[in-house]
């Protein structure tokens, strides 16, 4: 008797542990692919689906986004399933708010977002990229000898990979070279940073070492700017471009660049080393510095790429005719476009988009695509590093861009939807 009651106990705990972990893995899974936010065109009906697990039910908190099922009658409230397609036709331009309810619980809310058309010019043009960081910042410390012969790391334990020194005893500094004159005329004086470290700000005082040369150091490692090769997304009516569809991040902590500003400059590839198993291949170039090779100004750094506004120069040098902007339900598994200026003209190339993320746990790989054109195969293996940002089309709307490439297969890579671009 004790072990029949055994038994079932353990049967009961067995049944709410699984019953737990289906619920919690189920909202984890709902959490993640239903999307922050849609966008719809003014006066046009959109149709969306949601990989939903259970029955939601869809609640439109403004009358000026109408919520329509399979029944065609407008409402307020509809109960989507797996699978379950249903349309959306905005009233009026503006965001507004959607609540995802479960059990009668608000589970989640999302933003949508009713804009006119949009148009933008899909580019494809490599650019030279010069990034100046807002401080100084610290890649790591390292050990210093000093007059006696003996090994001190002053800076350890202070100081931290990622942050930003932006002045130094009262002085502000912009580059590394300041920091290192300011360190030299300390003789002998603690060194007082205001460092940055995320979202804190910070007082560190850092005794110098006088080296064997002579010299005071801080036994830090530091850089000041970034620079490369990368492709320009698109432009809008304005002149605002977007590019690489990824942030650019320090080749040495891996963290995110804080930029202070930045410019765009002439670039002449000149030659590519294609990608194989393991080992991603780069589009090899020229970037000339100088005022007259300015393109634009940078103006921020994000996730989802960089921004900011061209110039005459390049807007004159950059012949092409806006297309229409596709949002993320636009976009469908099967053939599009890839362009890009990688053999030095801008051409387009065949592509197969073969998985779609609408989640928003990582907005620059909200795509999965294979190149199949026999040229830029040809040419590159695939996609290589400094194609980030390659406008991707499809059926006649600019729809993404190109973001990473995959390791092992240089033929297929991650892409971003563009509207996750155009939101900066």
């Amino acid at each position: 008797m004790l072990k029949n009651t055994g038994y079932r106990r353990c049967l009961v705990w067995i049944f709410w542990i699984s019953l737990l972990f289906t619920v919690g893995f189920s909202c984890y899974y709902t959490e993640r692919v239903v999307p922050e936010h849609l966008s719809i065109v003014l006066d046009q009906e959109e149709t969306f689906t949601l990989p939903l697990p259970f029955r939601f039910t869809l609640r439109s908190d403004s009358e000026e986004v109408a919520l329509q099922s399979g029944s065609e009658i407008p409402s307020d409230q509809i109960t989507v399933t797996r699978e379950q397609s249903f349309r959306l036709y905005g009233k009026r331009e503006g965001s507004y708010l959607l609540g995802l309810d479960f059990l009668g619980i608000r589970f989640k809310e999302i933003r949508v977002d009713v804009v006119d058309t949009q148009y933008a010019v899909p580019c494809g043009a490599p650019v030279g990229i010069y990034l100046k960081s807002d401080g100084v910042m610290v890649i790591g410390t390292g050990e210093l000898i000093g007059q006696d012969g003996l090994p001190v790391e002053p800076a350890a334990g202070l100081l931290k990979s990622g942050d930003y020194i932006e002045s130094i005893n009262g002085t502000a500094l912009t580059t590394k070279e300041e920091l290192a004159a300011e360190v030299a005329h300390l003789d002998g004086a603690d060194a007082l940073l205001t460092v940055r470290r995320g979202e804190e700000k910070m007082e560190i005082s850092v005794h110098p070492t006088v080296t064997q040369d002579g010299e005071n150091k801080l036994g830090v490692w530091v850089r000041s700017d970034t620079q490369g090769i990368g492709t320009v997304t698109y432009l809008d009516l304005n002149g605002r471009f977007g590019a690489l569809g990824h942030g650019i991040s320090d080749t040495d902590t891996g963290k995110m660049v804080e930029t202070r500003d930045g410019n765009l400059y002439d670039t002449q590839i000149v030659g590519v080393e294609k990608g194989s198993a393991g080992s991603p291949g780069v589009m090899s170039g020229i970037i000339y510095y100088g005022p007259s090779t300015v393109l634009g100004t940078v103006q921020m750094n994000t996730e989802e790429g960089i921004f900011g506004m061209v110039n005459d120069r390049f807007m004159k040098s950059f012949i092409s005719e806006p297309i229409p902007v596709g949002y993320r339900q636009d976009v469908k598994k099967g053939p599009a476009l890839l362009r890009s200026g990688v053999s030095g003209e801008i051409k387009d190339y065949s592509i197969e988009i073969e998985k779609i993320d609408y989640s928003t746990s990582h907005t620059n790989k909200s795509l999965v695509i294979r190149v199949t054109d026999p040229a830029l195969l040809e040419l590159t293996g695939g996609i290589v590093q400094g194609m980030s940002g390659s406008p991707i089309i499809q059926d006649g709307k600019l729809i993404g861009a190109v973001t990473h490439v995959f390791i092992q297969d240089s033929t297929r890579g991650y892409g971003i939807f563009v509207e996750n671009m155009l939101q900066h």
